[in-house]
Parts: structure tokens; sequence; C-alpha cells
């Protein structure tokens, strides 16, 4: 197999040949089709996160067809196209997992973190954590994977307010702002200064308004969902919200919320994180997608140009997700 290989964070990725991997029990191993980029990778990659498993594959928002089994995964599974995602395995005993909190396990594995990804030709995955799809463009899949469901996640803990502020308009709110707008929502996107492409993405789309961080919207917000990395949102994103608004972090890694007056957060406004994903999620996600008829913009690039396209996202070259296919 080949894959792109991480040795240590802030390096570039290696291509190298492994032999291909072989399903333990209760396992899959998947011919990968594609696999999209998501900041976490960037965060994964460049150092942010802590002690990833390394030598590592990255990758979680891999779809690819099922080519063998492991002891225990009925050979149904195979020759099945399947998603893989983030939540790669949990234990399935703590309080969390009994509680139908999985996505808060105390001792979850996570693709392309701490067992390896989709930058590759194959991966191996726990087989009671990849999705059956049936869709048959997997390049369009690929960023549903993790952009779409945390999207989702995102959107319903955000509520059912109806002016809805996007901060940071990439993968995953391109895909939230066709849900939202199905759901008779309106769209209030938020890009970073000069960002006029990103802007002219969201009003593509159907956003009402396209602007940049540091202006206000023409209306109070309902509830508001951060999806760039930057602390210094969550005061932006609390002053655009109205009394008893909503304001959802949701990235895996952020940068330190700054100092801000009280009265930002008073009159019974709140602030949530999200994190991780459940298989649930997924359940209600995919079929609402399909609903909504929602199109993925992806820009695809060759497994070896890997380096290529995590730079381009992280310079925000991007308009919707890059995608790589082996």
């Amino acid at each position: 197999m080949k894959a792109m290989v991480l040795d240590r964070p802030r390096t570039p990725l290696v291509l190298v040949n492994r032999p291909d991997p072989v399903p333990g029990p209760g396992e899959i191993r998947v011919r990968v089709e594609a696999c999209a980029i998501c900041r976490t990778d960037l965060h994964v990659v460049d150092g942010d996160l802590p002690n990833p498993t390394v030598p590592l594959v990255p990758g979680h928002e891999i779809v690819g067809i099922v080519d063998l089994v492991g002891q225990g995964v009925s050979t149904g599974r195979l020759g099945r196209r399947v998603g893989i995602p983030w939540l790669g395995h949990t234990c399935g005993r703590c309080s969390y997992c009994t509680h139908e909190a999985e996505n808060l396990c105390d001792q979850p594995l996570f693709t392309g973190y701490t067992r390896d990804g989709g930058f590759a030709s194959h991966v191996v995955a726990d087989a009671a954590f990849a999705f059956d799809l049936d869709a048959p463009d997997p390049v369009a899949l690929a960023p549903l994977l993790c952009a779409g469901l945390i999207g989702w996640r995102c959107l319903k803990k955000a509520g059912d307010g109806q002016r809805l502020g996007l901060y940071g308009f990439g993968a995953a709110a391109h895909i939230i702002t066709q849900v939202a707008l199905w759901q008779r929502r309106r769209i209030f996107a938020f890009t970073r200064a000069g960002d006029h492409q990103a802007q002219e993405f969201a009003r593509s789309l159907g956003a009402e308004w396209a602007g940049t961080s540091e202006e206000l919207p023409p209306v109070e917000l309902d509830t508001a969902i951060i999806f760039a990395p930057v602390g210094e949102l969550v005061p932006a994103a609390l002053r655009a919200v109205r009394k008893g608004g909503r304001v959802v972090c949701g990235g895996i890694h952020m940068s330190d919320i700054p100092s801000m007056p009280y009265e930002l957060l008073w009159q019974e406004r709140e602030v949530l994180s999200v994190a991780n994903l459940t298989r649930s999620d997924a359940r209600e996600f995919f079929p609402i997608a399909q609903q909504a008829g929602v199109n993925t913009y992806t820009t695809t690039y060759r497994l070896e140009d890997a380096n290529q396209a995590l730079d381009d996202l992280r310079m925000g070259r991007l308009n919707g997700a890059a995608v790589l296919q082996p």
C-alpha cells in the first residue's frame, strides 16, 4: 500500500510503501477511493493537538470499498462502499458510552490521530464505526464524514433559531448552509477580512448576508456557530447574538478566548462546545443531507500531493473541501 506518513508534528508528510494491512477481529480493510482533508488534520500535522500516535497516516473523512474482513465481521460487507469518520473506536463501557454520549468516551481511538487514517491506498477500521454508504460519488461523499457530521452536530446544538451566523466559511459551513436553508433558516456568513471569494461563495449558496468577522450583521442573530479555530471570534459572536442567544464552538482546537466583559454573556446568552461525533449523528445526518440535496464543492488532489493540499487549506486558498484520491 501507499501512504502519506507523518513522522513527527510540524514536518511534511512523506510518501512511503508499506505492506497491505490485515484487519484484526471486528475490523475491516478498506480500499480508499477518496479522503477529504479536514482542518483537524492540519491541527494534527501542525502540532496543535498533543500526542498523536506517530508515525501516523492522517485523514478521517474516508470513503472506500471493503476488500477484506476480520474475524467476526460478516462477509456480506465485502464490496460495500463505507465511510470512516474521526471517531474510530470507543470502549463501550464507560459512563459516557452507556449514556448515549460515546463522543465523550474515556478511552476512544480517533482515525488519523491515534490510529492510522485515510491518506493512503488502504486503511483498517473498526467495522462498527464504518458507515455503509449508498451514494455513487466517493469524492462528493468524503467531506460529509466530518465537515458534514460535525456541522450537523453543531447545528443541533445551536437550537431552532432562524437567524444563524456561521463564522469561518469553509468545508463545514458550506455543507451546513445548505441544510439550514432547507430547514428555512436565514444564513449570515462571516469570513476573515479581505476574503471576498469566500463571501461570494457564501452568497452563491444562499447566504442572506456575508461580511467580515469584525462586522455586526444587519440583524441580531438567534444563534451562531464558530467553525474557524480563532478564540477572538467568541466575544465577536456574543456581540452579534440576541438576548438568550447561543454560540456554538465547533472546532476540536481553538486559540485562547480573550478576556471579555461579562455583559457580552449576560442576559442568558450561552457558549457551548461540540466534541467529536456519535454514530447516531451519522444515522440522522446522511438521510437529511440526501433530502436537503446537499452538494459538496471539492478540489481533488493526488495522494502524493497531500502536502500541497494541506498548505492550500492552511493558507485559505480553497472554497469547499480538499479531497485526496489515491
